[in-house]
């Protein structure tokens, strides 16, 4: 995690309020180091931003990894809905796949 990296960050979230990619660049700068903070920034967006496609692979991810199965359950689900909609087939497929080892997961 890059303290300056995560300042330079949140100053273009505070300069670009209406753009998910700056709170999403936050969210995945915080994944692995501070994963409870990197959920508050990917809650935002799902809130805020519905409909950016980025958002859910990480965020299904990281539920499951904070073991809220039902909650990372529910996001790949919508992922996979959003990407049809979109028309995003790579993202479909990678979302699709994400899926499956997750379901795959909670048979062991």
């Amino acid at each position: 995690m890059n303290d300056e990296r995560i300042q330079q960050l949140i100053r273009f979230v505070q300069e670009e309020p209406g753009e998910p990619f700056n709170v999403y660049a936050l969210a995945m700068e915080f994944i692995n180091g501070q994963p409870a903070q990197a959920r508050l920034y990917f809650d935002q967006l799902l809130v805020e931003y519905p409909d950016y496609l980025p958002t859910y692979y990480h965020a299904a991810a990281l539920y499951a990894e904070l073991d809220e199965r039902d909650r990372a359950a529910e996001l790949y689900d919508k992922g996979i809905l959003l990407a049809q909609a979109q028309n995003k087939q790579k993202t479909f497929l990678e979302l699709k796949r994400a899926q499956q080892a997750f379901e795959d997961d909670d048979d062991d």
